[in-house]
């Protein structure tokens, strides 16, 4: 038979987190001492008392099939959890609990984008925004947030590439990859922008809101600019902050009108999330903050020993991130040249291919985030296995020629 599959999947790629997780578990499987920094996962447990309010659930019957857009009581937590983290109020019907974040990007993006429509996004950007976008019609456009402005995005540049075809402008901070952190004056900058585009949805992906440093303080733009509540998704969820990736709870709140539209998306694909998990991350979202200031403090020491390790090998750059727990250096002073293996570095995925391949440290080449020559390392792992993957980067570097 004939098999011809859907024009929008043609040429969109697999996210290259994944690839690069995947080789390095084959790699493994081979008996090679890999050390993984490909993927952001809190090596982090949940915490207990989440683990028990799930099990209880279950024990209680809270076992059948769920509403699609959240149970009550989780949608009660997500409500209080706004209101006390980011000063915004949101009603039931604003309130609305996917298969993680990633779906309530896809329930947002199907709901309102059509072919030639076009989806901004600040580069380097998580890998999965201009994916789905593109699976939509929808055409990316990339904003450059430069290494000497801390990886933040200014006004000016998103003034640029706004045009009367775009229907979306994603936020991203704190950032995957970066962890830079925009700061309150950037963000009323960013949305005086915003004004002069009315028609102009809004993604604010506040993921990452939990894990910032050195004081730095996450904004999220509808308390910042209440006029631009009307068409802004605040998107977040429960697996970076309560360390409970594999539970699959993201949530986000916006406009009932686009909730709504949404909701039908959602309830024709996955429908409601598991009902355990719900009950799960209302106990994370009404607990004590006390165990996430651990894991932060945690993430703090973490990325300022890589980065501090980084910088003290020539021909490497690194900023110094604020918030998630990434680190993303510069790698361009090494391109040109030939690994110890023989292999000759053009790009940074060619750097990160023989990284992994001749040292068996696993990263994310920049280029799968829009922006080159840069590699991503993820800092959610053991002090012992970052010491020694920046060790055998600093021995990778220094074998160059």
């Amino acid at each position: 038979m004939s098999r011809v599959f859907a024009k929008c999947l043609q040429g969109l790629p697999a996210p290259a987190t994944i690839e690069m997780a995947t080789r390095a578990r084959a790699l493994r499987a081979d008996g090679k001492p890999v050390i993984s920094l490909a993927l952001g996962e809190p090596d982090f447990a949940t915490p207990p008392a989440v683990v028990e309010a799930a099990h209880k659930a279950a024990l209680d019957g809270q076992t059948k099939y769920p509403p699609i857009d959240g149970t009550p009581a989780l949608k009660s937590a997500i409500a209080r959890k706004f209101a006390r983290d980011n000063a915004l109020d949101y009603a039931p019907s604003e309130i609305m609990v996917s298969n993680g974040g990633k779906q309530v990007i896809f329930n947002a993006f199907m709901a309102t984008l059509n072919p030639g429509d076009e989806v901004v996004v600040p580069a380097p950007y998580w890998v999965s925004y201009p994916l789905i976008a593109r699976m939509f019609g929808a055409k990316p456009v990339y904003v450059p947030c430069r290494e000497e402005d801390g990886f933040r995005l200014k006004a000016e540049a998103l003034a640029a590439v706004l045009t009367p075809a775009t229907r979306w402008v994603v936020l991203n901070f704190p950032s995957n990859p970066t962890g830079a952190v925009c700061t309150p004056e950037d963000m009323q900058a960013i949305a005086e922008v915003l004004r002069a585009y009315p028609d102009v949805w809004i993604l604010s992906d506040e993921i990452y809101e939990h894990l910032v440093f050195d004081g730095a303080q996450a904004a999220s733009i509808a308390a910042i600019a209440p006029d631009l509540k009307a068409r802004t998704i605040t998107l977040n969820g429960v697996s970076k902050a309560y360390a409970m990736t594999g539970w699959r709870v993201g949530f986000a709140g916006g406009p009932a009108d686009l909730i709504a539209a949404m909701r039908t998306v959602q309830g024709n694909a996955t429908s409601g999330v598991c009902s355990i998990a719900q009950a799960a991350a209302a106990a994370a979202l009404d607990g004590p903050p006390d165990l996430v200031h651990e894991m932060v403090a945690v993430y703090s020491r973490r990325r300022r020993s890589v980065v501090e390790a980084l910088r003290a090998i020539p021909g490497l750059t690194c900023a110094m991130p604020e918030g998630a727990f990434y680190a993303y250096p510069g790698v361009a002073a090494c391109l040109g040249r030939r690994t110890a293996g023989g292999s000759v570095l053009d790009t940074d995925h060619d750097f990160a291919m023989a990284l992994l391949e001749e040292e068996f440290v696993a990263t994310v080449p920049g280029s799968a985030f829009g922006y080159s020559p840069y590699l991503r390392l993820s800092c959610a792992t053991s002090d012992a296995d970052l010491a020694d993957a920046c060790a055998r980067i600093a021995r990778f570097v220094g074998g160059l020629r």
